[in-house]
């Protein structure tokens, strides 16, 4: 008899890329998007794991406005937080191994060096204290999958943002001063469903190898689309207009240091991924989706 795969979320960008992927093998697949879902309705996760006895629960919901959960707390907690501990708990009533997914915002981005899974967490936005919440609220045999930048396919990201706006006339600002590592859905959602099935407890830093600034991201995006590259004009995260509600991590460069000290496969560099992510856009015009 083969796994069973709850998956919560499913509506994302990085829900559709696992779920295709568990589609595509022939899994015994529920995918549940919000409405089909609340995860910070505890009665109905208790209902649906008990109901369904997943082997695997792969936790993709999440609110993920960054900026909008400094004003709405509530929503980010009951989501980000509160919806993990109810997975959770379910997950321990049928004996499922629980695989939810965090972010590169757990940090402050004051160290000099990239993060690795050992070191001390340190958020200073409501987003970012809503989902170290729910890396604690996972329990100690779950996986924990940290990542940054996320872009893909579907739903809004900033590749889409760019080549938008490259679409247009007048220069293109982006900030030169936050330092990050590019993570292609497609690419995440493979590594997410490997430590899943291997139910390999503890947190792990999943992202396209290489760093960048998003400036430098834009730069890149530009010149694969056709445009001119030169459009692209630095700006200081301090001299956005209007400034951002929820403060960025100046560096959140993610060491995928326990992938590659437990020898599992690191993800390809973030160019290789994003040069065919944003060919595949341009094929499809995607990009306004």
């Amino acid at each position: 008899m083969g796994v069973r795969f709850l998956v919560t979320g499913a509506g994302g960008q990085v829900g559709h890329e696992v779920v295709a992927l568990l589609a595509g093998r022939g899994s015994d697949l529920i995918a549940a998007d919000r409405a089909l879902l609340d995860v910070g309705d505890r009665d109905a996760v208790m209902a649906a794991v008990v109901t369904l006895e997943p082997d695997v629960v792969i936790n993709l919901a999440a609110y993920t406005a960054v900026d909008a959960c400094e004003s709405n707390p509530d929503t980010a907690l009951r989501t980000n937080a509160l919806g993990t501990r109810h997975l959770a708990e379910a997950a321990r009533l049928v004996g499922a191994h629980l695989c939810t997914i965090s972010t590169d915002y757990v940090f402050d981005g004051t160290s000099p060096r990239p993060y690795n899974e050992w070191d001390q967490p340190n958020p200073t936005s409501l987003y970012g204290l809503s989902k170290l919440a729910g890396e604690r609220e996972a329990g100690p045999g779950a996986t924990v999958v940290r990542t940054s930048w996320v872009c893909g396919r579907h739903g809004a990201n900033m590749v889409k943002t760019i080549m938008r706006l490259a679409a247009g006339d007048g220069p293109i600002r982006f900030v030169d001063d936050q330092h990050g590592c590019p993570t292609e859905a497609r690419d995440l959602a493979g590594k997410i469903v490997e430590l899943a099935l291997a139910r390999r407890p503890g947190v792990f830093h999943v992202t396209n190898q290489g760093a960048t600034t998003w400036y430098e991201l834009a730069r890149t995006v530009v010149g694969w689309a056709g445009g001119d590259p030169e459009r692209v004009e630095p700006i200081k995260t301090d001299d956005l207009t209007p400034p951002r509600p929820a403060m960025r991590p100046a560096n959140s460069v993610l060491d995928n240091a326990a992938l590659r000290l437990s020898g599992i496969e690191l993800l390809p560099e973030w160019q290789d991924s994003f040069r065919s992510l944003v060919a595949d856009l341009v094929a499809h015009g995607r990009a306004q989706t």
